[in-house]
Order: structure tokens, then C-alpha cells, then sequence
């Protein structure tokens, strides 16, 4: 596809999607018995400033009969979370692990508490994360371009990106090698 035809084309596709609604969005954690609670929810907030937990359990002294305890709440936005990764210059790979569990318009994901307790965003794939971690989910129509959206720059321009393209991280979470060597593309060749 000529560059300035998908151009074009993603240009009316933004037009449309600002347009539309921003998903619905669930975050979730736990917190353990030895974890401070109001820590806990400054971690989440510290990427959704917005958000609101149902419940906070109380901190208790260590050690103590509670469990872990699960809060959720919703989200407003992903400002925070978008402008973390843009700044952190991992817009591509934020879309790949948003999308990794995409099912028609539901996805889920996890971050790092710890990172995000120091203004950073760090998705979490197939291990558990030190400090622990909270679960996102998004549900929305057409989220897959919504994220793609959410997540664009300029680079795309040059190689474009989209849900599940052959570009993307593989299952585990290592790189896609997009060049070899030589600086000969691998990826992305008809």
C-alpha cells in the first residue's frame, strides 16, 4: 500500500474515532496482608488519577488473619497511562500488550504498582510482578482502533503498525527483531 493511501486512510479513521466514545475502564488489585493499603491505591492513582476503589481494606499489623483483599473501581481515562508510555517512548509496545488478550471489543492487562509508584508505566507479561500489579480491563466498540489510535505517532508513518500485525511482541513478550544485522528490514516484507 502506497504511504500517502494509508495515510489517508488512518487520517479518516482518527477523525472518526474522535468522534466516538473512550472505552469503559475497570482497574483492579490486591491488597495483601502485608501491604499498606493507602500505598496500594496511590500506586493505582499514580497512573489513573481519577479512580475511585469501592473499598479500602484498613492496614493492620503484620502478621494478621486477613487475605489478600481485591479492590476495583473505574477509570476515567488513559491519559496518564498514554502519556507515560509516549514519554517513556514505548507507544508500540503498550499497544501490543494492551492487545495481547483482545477479544472483539474486551482486552486486559496488567502493570506494575512499583513502576508506577515511580511515574512509570510497565506492563506486566507471564510473571509476577515485584510490588505487585493491577489489571485493567477495556470494553469498547472498536477498541483494537481505538488503541491504535491511542497510541500513535509519528513513526508510524514510515512502518505502519496495527492490532496483531507481524510487528508485534510475541506471546511471551520479547521483541519482534524488525531489522537484522545490516539494518535490512526482517518484518513487515510482502
Amino acid at each position: 500500500r502506497a504511504h500517502g493511501s494509508w495515510s489517508r486512510q488512518r487520517t479518516h479513521v482518527r477523525q472518526t474515532l474522535r468522534e466516538g466514545m473512550a472505552p469503559l475502564i475497570s482497574v483492579s488489585t490486591v491488597v495483601q496482608p502485608h501491604e499498606d493499603a493507602t500505598k496500594v491505591v496511590e500506586s493505582v492513582k499514580a497512573v489513573f488519577p481519577g479512580w475511585v476503589p469501592d473499598h479500602i481494606p484498613e492496614n493492620a499489623a503484620f502478621p494478621n488473619e486477613r487475605g489478600g483483599v481485591l479492590i476495583t473501581g473505574s477509570a476515567e481515562s488513559l491519559d496518564t497511562l498514554i502519556e507515560a508510555a509516549r514519554n517513556q517512548r514505548i507507544l508500540d509496545t503498550a499497544l501490543d500488550a494492551m492487545t495481547m488478550e483482545l477479544e472483539g471489543d474486551s482486552t486486559g492487562f496488567a502493570l506494575s504498582r512499583q513502576a508506577a509508584l515511580a511515574g512509570k508505566v510497565s506492563f506486566v507479561i507471564d510473571e509476577r510482578a515485584i510490588g505487585g500489579e493491577m489489571r485493567i480491563g477495556l470494553t469498547g466498540e472498536s477498541l483494537a482502533v481505538w488503541l491504535e489510535e491511542q497510541t500513535w505517532h509519528a513513526g508510524r508513518n514510515w512502518i505502519p503498525r496495527s492490532v496483531g500485525d507481524d510487528l508485534a511482541m510475541s506471546d511471551d513478550g520479547e521483541p519482534v527483531e524488525w531489522f537484522d544485522r545490516k539494518g535490512n528490514r526482517t518484518s513487515g516484507e510482502d
